[in-house]
């Protein structure tokens, strides 16, 4: 029987992107918030299809704003690691970056009784340390990479990157790597940002444009792998919470469960992809 899973994920930044940034005026601060505004709205949308969904929040979300978190995790859905601060592991030290882990873990489990399962990199970014760390602190899967799109798949540790050498691949570990793609992604078609380095990011692209892409990826799954695939989308409170964009969520999820999508969380997904993969194994 055909399983196309979808995991809708929401990336619950809060203000801590913004200040990552270096963004701290008032109306950056606003911007973070908005998404307290947002949650009960998306709370209310996966409750009315009956979706679980996976919140990758950083500690800081949690510890300055627990009334916008506990609205999902008292909902049921997963509460993953997203880091403490935003920052990307590649700009910080191993001893920072493990301090990140361990300190968004306890933040986590003051709000949801347990550690994390899962764990998205801020910004997508792993240092040569991340692999490590996470297997370290309990992490079982990873969504931070991009070397498949509808398959997961172990990480590698150790890989050898020189300019002018061949380039030669580490080892495989027990980290499941559940794959994401900037494409998928709200926060890049659909946020207006100037940033402090002087950069724009233009964003405020048309959300139907966007909607057809996000139910084309899903139809050619469907097509390329005809018994089994996993599609993962990404979303940031504070982005799909405007009106337009919340109605462009709500055709997506009416047109995936069209298609047949069965909506899981990205924990859940992971299992049932480890069963899969141990029972394939074993009949080779």
């Amino acid at each position: 029987m055909a399983r196309h899973i979808v995991c809708l994920t929401f990336d619950h930044d809060h203000l801590s992107g913004f200040i990552a940034r270096g963004l701290t005026t008032p109306t950056a601060v606003s911007r973070g918030e908005y998404d307290i505004v947002v949650i009960p709205r998306l709370v209310a949308l996966l409750a009315k299809y009956d979706i679980k969904a996976t919140f990758f929040t950083p500690g800081h979300t949690i510890d300055s704003s627990p009334h916008a978190v506990m609205p999902y995790v008292e909902a049921g859905h997963e509460l993953a690691h997203h880091g403490w601060t935003h920052r990307l592991p590649v700009a910080l030290s191993r001893e920072e970056e493990e301090e990140e882990i361990a300190r968004g873990n306890e933040s986590i489990k003051r709000a949801s009784g347990r550690i994390a399962r899962g764990y998205r990199s801020p910004a997508w970014d792993l240092s040569p340390h991340s692999i490590e760390l996470l297997l370290k602190h309990g992490i079982q899967y990873d969504s931070s990479l991009m070397g498949h799109d509808y398959n997961c798949y172990y990480a590698r540790q150790g890989d050898v990157v020189e300019l002018k050498k061949p380039f030669v691949r580490g080892r495989e570990t027990r980290l499941v790597e559940m794959p994401i793609s900037w494409s998928l992604d709200d926060f890049p078609h659909f946020e207006y940002m100037r940033n402090p380095n002087g950069s724009i990011q233009a964003g405020l692209m048309n959300a139907g444009g966007v909607l057809e892409n996000f139910v084309d990826d899903f139809t050619y799954m469907t097509e390329m792998c005809p018994e089994f695939g996993i599609l993962t989308y990404t979303f940031h409170p504070h982005v799909i919470g405007r009106g337009h964009r919340m109605m462009m969520l709500e055709r997506l999820v009416k047109a995936l469960v069209a298609g047949g999508a069965v909506f899981m969380t990205m924990e859940g997904a992971m299992k049932e992809w480890l069963v899969r993969h141990e029972a394939s194994k074993a009949a080779e």
